[in-house]
């Protein structure tokens, strides 16, 4: 096995990923394994962890009145059990007093379940029959036997013997071993949770330690950054949920105590502790309390003022109060919220749907700090699966330009236009460049994603540019400029034509989409263009060129490595076809550092030069406002 390991790692790479693939899925299935057979051991000890996080700042807090470690978790751990000890003797009370009522609130349920089922059941019933006694032919009558002898049904039926099983009376200690079975057990658990949680909270520091010396004492930075990440989360988690909780379950009892729904202190109660469960919770908890008003209220009045209630306290809690407490500090998604509240639910029963989330919350955050681990982020996280670049590149391969349309106009609420193409579009399109140079770009592809890309630049033609921010500084920085260009008769001579800008592609297939989106910004901002090939540029279709009117001329490249010959010799051929216009070397973001140092104009002969649609479009109209009116 060692030898096959061996050869692996010193062969195909990609056999190397497979095999550790394959060794994640088989730990994380060992894991599940393990925690569904051992769950009567890892549930007291996950919920002793979880209840540390919750007890943690009160320990803390306890602690700056110098009260001494032992002491302050003593007392939080006793506050703890205080709490519990209260919450359950107010809830058995409550219980106890609904019992006495409990036969007459029965029969005004069953009542009231009568008269709707009349309503509803009954009536649909009875309309069922009659349709299909309409739709029945007429039955003929029987007739009678000839030869007299009785039928089937008057003969004499057999009648079965009752039979009866009786059970032995139980014994006093038959009683006790059942009453003493239901206690000992949630008691030994609860006192199982609380002596861990004692020794979690006194040796927090050395329990942080050894996690650490365990998972990462190679990377003590990501390790430590991990542990951090996840104590915050989770502590925010349950202080926030707590809260909310708590004034859920206030409000609650407060609203059914003025509508005059019996015991709402109980209900109030069970509303706090239900709420913990993800989306059912709330429904859970009202319907008890609605079933009770249905009892209570002679009408119907009782029971719509209930169920008004716990809909606008929930919609308020979940819509309102918590994404302005949580905002995505989270971390999870919706989805992996319900996803995560079925897999521990039947991993851990009741008790797994209640750490559901703080249980993924605590995976999502292993997975972004462990590469093994990722996987968990991606499925779970609710950070995006693909980058906005990513995204972008996908859907044009995918020829859907709508949807990233839908995608920019998201991005171009809060950012501009060139911002967009530069930090999104230009980029993509050096992903599909490196693409079609490794040779995995089929034709079919190509031509699908120049005419999505050339589609996304028309509908974003109508946009409505914000105002553009002063430019950065750099070898290129020009001085401020004015958001548009000055009125036609107010600029130099030469840029008064109604096209004074040339955007020629470079000699790559997609570098007619860069030109294009240069052209559609320089427009936007009130100077003429248009668009070229590259071909237009060559030896032999230079001479056709059509340069009336031109001021300037921007010749684009997404992506250009290597030696700049051919581009020097396109400017070269420019410039003497047309000698009185400025020439602008474009090279989005080139990673060559040959073809960004401070002598690129001159080693390939251009007036200018820029590294993004922004500073592109920034120089010429720095170039149609310079010397206005001359």
């Amino acid at each position: 096995m060692t030898a096959r390991l061996q050869f692996a790692e010193d062969g195909d790479p990609r056999q190397t990923s497979d095999l550790r693939k394959l060794l994640t899925l088989a730990l994380v299935a060992a894991v599940v394994v393990s925690l569904y057979a051992g769950r009567a051991v890892m549930l007291p000890i996950t919920l002793a962890v979880l209840l540390s996080f919750v007890l943690a700042p009160l320990v803390d807090l306890l602690h700056r009145f110098h009260l001494g470690r032992v002491l302050s978790v003593l007392l939080a751990v006793l506050l703890a059990l205080s709490v519990i000890g209260v919450l359950s003797g107010l809830i058995g009370m409550q219980i106890a007093g609904l019992t006495e009522d409990f036969p007459f609130y029965a029969n005004a349920i069953e009542r009231k379940v009568e008269i709707v089922r009349g309503m509803t059941l009954d009536r649909v019933a009875g309309f069922l029959a009659r349709a299909t006694e309409y739709m029945q032919p007429a039955a003929a009558p029987p007739s009678p036997d000839p030869s007299g002898a009785p039928s089937e049904s008057t003969m004499t039926e057999t009648k079965p013997i009752p039979v009866e099983v009786h059970q032995p009376t139980p014994t006093a200690l038959d009683l006790a071993q059942n009453f003493l079975g239901r206690i000992i057990d949630p008691l030994s658990t609860t006192a199982i949770v609380f002596i861990v949680t004692i020794f979690i909270l006194l040796q927090r520091e050395d329990l942080r330690d050894r996690l650490i010396r365990l998972f990462g004492s190679s990377d003590l930075h990501r390790t430590t950054g991990a542990i951090t990440e996840a104590v915050l989360r989770l502590s925010r988690y349950f202080l926030t949920q707590l809260g909310i909780n708590v004034a859920f379950g206030l409000v609650i009892g407060v609203g059914l105590y003025l509508i005059g729904v019996p015991s709402p202190a109980l209900w109030g109660t069970l509303g706090m502790l239900l709420r913990f469960v993800p989306y059912i919770g709330a429904p859970l908890a009202a319907v008890l309390p609605l079933a009770l008003a249905a009892a209570v209220d002679s009408g119907w009045s009782m029971l719509f003022q209930t169920l008004a209630v716990f809909a606008v306290v929930e919609v308020l809690a979940g819509h309102v109060v918590e994404p302005m407490l949580y905002g995505r500090g989270t971390g999870l998604s919706p989805l992996s919220v319900v996803v995560a509240a079925t897999f521990w639910t039947w991993l851990w029963g009741p008790i797994g749907l209640i750490l559901a989330t703080p249980l993924t919350l605590c995976l999502v955050v292993l997975g972004r700090h462990v590469e093994q681990l990722e996987f968990l982020d991606v499925l779970l996280g609710d950070r995006p699966a693909l980058t906005p670049v990513e995204s972008f590149y996908q859907r044009m391969l995918a020829g859907d330009p709508d949807e990233a349309y839908s995608q920019a106009e998201q991005f171009l609420k809060d950012q501009t236009l060139p911002s967009y193409y530069d930090s999104v579009a230009v980029p993509g399109l050096r992903m599909a460049a490196a693409d079609l140079t490794r040779g995995v770009l089929t034709a079919a592809q190509m031509a699908r994603f120049q005419a999505s890309i050339l589609s996304l630049i028309a509908d974003l033609d109508d946009h409505v540019e914000r105002q553009r921010p002063p430019p950065k500084g750099g070898d290129d920085a020009v001085p401020p400029s004015p958001d548009t260009a000055p009125p036609t008769v107010d600029r130099p001579t030469a840029w008064r034509t109604d096209t004074p800008v040339l955007c020629i592609a470079g000699r790559d297939p997609l570098d007619d989409a860069a030109a294009t989106m240069l052209a559609q910004l320089l427009r936007q901002q009130g100077i003429g263009a248009r668009v070229e090939p590259f071909a237009a540029a060559t030896r032999a279709g230079i001479g056709a060129l059509n340069t009336s009117g031109v001021a300037m001329i921007c010749l684009c490249y997404v992506e250009l490595s290597g030696s700049p010959s051919h581009m020097r010799y396109a400017l070269r051929r420019l410039r003497q076809h047309v000698p009185g216009a400025s020439l602008l070397a474009g090279l989005w973001y080139s990673h060559d550092p040959v073809l960004r140092n401070e002598g690129l104009r001159a080693t390939i002969g251009a007036d200018h030069s820029a590294t993004s649609l922004q500073d592109a479009v920034t120089i010429c109209l720095t170039a149609a406002s310079a010397n206005a009116g001359s």
